[in-house]
């Protein structure tokens, strides 16, 4: 896990602002997969967390966010931020994966056009 760890503060130290964006849209990604598994497994206490890091993911996505320079586009994003928050926290409070699908889908299109 160390070796891991070691290897993805390389990648972050190294990566270019487009790249800390795919590896934020990795994250959260990674995390609603995982939420997805344990809401299957009936595991709520590590549903719940795995939810909480794609939140807190999401959240540094609207941090980033320039809405000067950004214009129509950030708010935008910034809306759809918001639409993926509200259905996150609706398969945390309903424990349904239906939510938790529609979140993977719409980051994986947002993730792809930072390719």
């Amino acid at each position: 896990m160390r070796a891991y760890g070691n290897y993805l503060e390389s990648e972050v130290m190294h990566a270019t602002p487009a790249g800390l964006v795919r590896l934020l849209f990795r994250g959260a990604l990674d995390a609603v997969a995982a939420a997805r598994r344990h809401l299957e497994a009936g595991e709520i206490r590590e549903r719940s967390k795995q939810i909480t890091k794609a939140l807190t993911i999401v959240h540094e996505l609207v941090d980033s966010l320039d809405c000067v320079e950004g214009g129509e586009i950030a708010d935008r994003l910034q809306h759809l931020y918001a639409y993926i928050t509200k259905r996150l926290i609706d398969a945390n409070a309903e424990q349904a994966d239906g939510p938790l699908e529609e979140v993977e889908k719409l980051l994986t299109t947002l993730m792809e056009a930072w390719i």
